[in-house]
């Protein structure tokens, strides 16, 4: 996916998002609690979200090179009405997406990984906010699944751009050369990866045997590397005890 054909689904995802918040708050005290998240409500779920898409539009508005300096960062106060927390999330999404068709790829901004461009946010928050709308969904129902194209593209970023990141953020152990194979069950991608030391290594069309493969379909596969499905959701050949120990060597955040 290319920045251009990240933008709709970003939109469409803000939109299924507010959504199913709204369906969360039209029943009432208690707030849902979100399931794949411990000790947060479907609120705290809207704030976090919220937030986060207003402090990167401060990046993008200002074209920061490095990161906002917090005692100079105001953001606006978050209302507690749950209608007005919504309109709230719904407006900064809009917002956000403006910018960033706006300012397209290529323009040079500060993020926390390796590529300073606005192309990484996009592709960043698109895939959050499919992970959070499938959270915001399974607070009072079954959620929908991840679109197959965002959810295939969030696997590849996951390995490549999420867990070299995760593992530095909670100095995880050193992999001892595990071969992890995810096959995508509806479409053609496999992704192989080897925890080699401190390295993330996927490889490409490789032929060489995994320690272990999980097959499933792309929206399970991303579901599963954002922790979201056990690996009971997926079909699992080899030594399925190291399923779970990839969340020792790519902690979770």
């Amino acid at each position: 996916m290319d920045h251009v054909e990240r933008l709709a689904p970003f939109r469409t995802e803000a939109a299924a998002f507010e959504k199913a918040v709204r369906r969360a708050f039209d029943l009432g005290e208690p707030v849902p609690a979100v399931p794949a998240c411990p000790g947060w409500t479907v609120t705290d779920l809207v704030r976090h979200l919220g937030g986060v898409h207003r402090y990167l539009a401060h990046v993008l508005r200002e074209r920061l090179t490095a990161p906002p300096d917090p005692a100079g960062l105001t953001l606006p106060e978050v209302p507690g009405d749950p209608d007005a927390l919504t309109d709230w999330f719904a407006q900064g999404a809009r917002e956000l997406a403006e910018l960033l068709h706006e300012l397209g790829p290529d323009t040079a901004v500060w993020t926390w990984s390796a590529e300073q461009t606005t192309g990484f946010w996009l592709r960043m928050q698109l895939i959050e906010l499919a992970v959070h709308r499938w959270d915001a969904e399974s607070a009072t129902g079954t959620p929908g699944r991840l679109d197959p194209a965002v959810a295939a593209d969030a696997v590849t970023q996951t390995i490549e751009v999420m867990a070299p990141a995760r593992r530095g953020w909670q100095q995880a152990p050193p992999g001892t050369g595990e071969r992890y194979r995810f096959r995508r069950t509806d479409g053609p991608e496999t992704w192989t990866v080897v925890l080699s030391g401190d390295q993330v290594l996927l490889e490409p069309a490789t032929t060489a045997p995994a320690d272990v493969e999980a097959c499933g379909t792309a929206s399970d596969l991303a579901l599963f590397l954002w922790r979201r499905l056990p690996p009971t959701a997926l079909r699992v050949t080899g030594d399925a005890a190291l399923l779970p120990h990839w969340f020792t060597l790519v902690p979770p955040v």
